[in-house]
C-alpha cells in the first residue's frame, strides 16, 4: 500500500514539473513574441522617422489656396531630397507638436540635387509664426519669384525681371461676368463648369475661376463680357491687415512696386520707406536688434543704415491668386523655413462627395 502512494506521488510529481516546464516553455515564447514584435516595432519606428527626416514627408491640403492645381482633401508626399534635408533643430517627441522651448540645435541642410526654381511648388514654415522654425505651421505654395528676381505686380499680373510669369491652366482668380439686359446666370451651371460664384449684385457676377473656364464662359449666350476682377490702385485695404510687409505699400496686393526679391549677399541701404520691406528679414528672420528714428538705424548696437543679407529669399504665392494669404502681404520665405518640394498626389478625398478622387491618385505635382 505504502509503495502505491509513492508511486502516485512520484506521478503527481512528473507531472507538475510537465506543467511547470511547458509553463515555462508558453512563458518563454510568449516573451520571444513580444520581443520580436517590440523589435519590429522598434524597426519600423525607426524607418519611419528617418524616412520622414531625410526622405519624404507627408502632407495634407487644407485649404482651397492652390486650386485648381491642388484640392482641398489632396494627400502629398513631399520630398526633402530635392532641396537638401535639414537636420534636427529642436529637441521634442517624434510626430507631435510637443518640443523643448528655448532650445535650438545647431542645424545644417544635407545637399540635395536641385535649387529652388522659379515656378516650384514648396512646402515651407509659416515665417510669422512664433516658434522654433521647424515647428511652425506648414504651408505650400508656388516660388513666384526666387533670390534675386525684380518683381511686381500690375493690374493683377505677376512681372518678373519685366516679363509676365509664365502663366499655368490651373491658376485661378476672381472674373467680372457681365450678364446681357433680362438674363441671369445660373449657379449649376457655373458650378458644373468649373467656377464658384462669389456674392453678387445686378448684372455683375463675380466669379473664382481658371482663365480656361473663363474662356468657355466668354462663349455662353447669356454672356456679355468676361474680365478679370482688378482692384483700383486707389484702394487700400493692406490697413485691414496685421502684416508690416503689406502695410507698407499705399495700394493693394493687385498693384506692387517693383521689388528685388532678396538674396544672400546683397548689401541693402535701410530707410525709413524700405524699413517694412526688411524688418522682419532682419530681426525675425536673422536675428538682430534694431533701434531705430526715421532713417537713423543702430543694429546690434552700431549706428549704420548698410545691412548685408544673410540666406536667399523667395516670394511664394497661392495659385488661387485671389483666395491665398502670401508673400503679397506677409512678405519673403527665408531659405531657412524651406521644408521640401511637393512631389506626388498619394490620394485624395472628394468631402462633398464623401469618396476618393480616383483621377488624383499617383499623380505627379507640376
Amino acid at each position: 500500500m505504502s509503495g502505491k502512494k509513492e508511486e502516485n506521488q512520484k506521478k503527481r510529481q512528473e507531472r507538475r514539473r510537465a506543467l511547470d516546464r511547458r509553463t515555462k516553455q508558453e512563458t518563454t515564447n510568449a516573451k520571444s513574441w513580444a520581443r520580436e514584435w517590440g523589435d519590429a516595432l522598434l524597426f519600423a519606428l525607426v524607418a519611419a522617422l528617418i524616412i520622414r527626416a531625410l526622405f519624404l514627408e507627408a502632407y495634407r491640403i487644407p485649404t482651397p489656396s492652390m486650386e485648381s492645381t491642388l484640392l482641398t482633401g489632396d494627400f502629398l508626399l513631399v520630398s526633402k531630397m530635392h532641396y537638401g534635408a535639414r537636420s534636427p533643430m529642436t529637441v521634442g517627441i517624434p510626430f507631435t507638436s510637443i518640443y523643448m522651448r528655448g532650445i535650438n540645435l545647431p542645424w545644417f541642410r544635407l545637399p540635395g540635387f536641385m535649387d529652388v526654381r522659379r515656378g516650384d511648388i514648396l512646402v515651407f514654415n509659416y515665417p510669422v509664426d512664433d516658434a522654433a522654425i521647424s515647428q511652425k505651421t506648414n504651408y505650400i505654395k508656388r516660388a513666384v519669384g526666387i533670390a534675386g528676381d525684380t518683381l511686381e505686380i500690375r493690374n493683377k499680373v505677376i512681372y518678373i525681371n519685366s516679363e509676365p510669369e509664365e502663366g499655368v491652366e490651373t491658376y485661378e482668380q476672381q472674373y467680372e461676368v457681365m450678364i446681357r439686359e433680362r438674363l441671369r446666370l445660373s449657379p449649376s451651371k457655373v458650378r458644373a463648369a468649373g467656377g464658384q460664384m462669389l456674392p453678387s449684385s445686378g448684372d455683375r457676377y463675380r466669379i473664382n475661376m481658371t482663365s480656361v473656364v473663363a474662356d468657355e464662359m466668354s462663349g455662353w449666350p447669356e454672356v456679355n463680357e468676361v474680365r478679370p476682377f482688378v482692384l483700383p490702385v486707389s484702394f487700400n485695404d493692406f490697413a485691414r491687415q496685421p502684416f508690416t510687409f503689406a502695410q507698407g505699400f499705399s495700394s493693394n496686393y493687385h498693384h506692387m512696386p517693383k521689388m528685388v526679391v532678396p538674396f544672400e549677399g546683397q548689401n541693402v541701404t535701410l530707410t525709413d520707406g524700405n524699413w517694412y520691406i526688411y524688418q522682419d528679414i532682419i530681426t525675425r528672420y536673422e536675428g538682430n536688434q534694431v533701434s531705430r528714428d526715421g532713417d537713423i538705424f543702430v543694429i546690434n548696437g552700431d549706428t549704420t543704415n548698410q545691412y548685408t543679407i544673410q540666406q536667399d529669399y523667395y516670394f511664394m504665392v497661392g495659385d488661387s491668386r485671389d483666395n491665398s494669404e502670401d508673400s503679397r502681404f506677409w512678405g519673403y520665405v527665408p531659405e531657412d523655413h524651406v521644408v521640401g518640394r511637393a512631389w506626388i498626389i498619394y490620394f485624395s478625398w472628394n468631402s462633398e462627395r464623401f469618396m476618393p478622387r480616383f483621377n488624383r491618385l499617383l499623380s505627379r505635382i507640376n
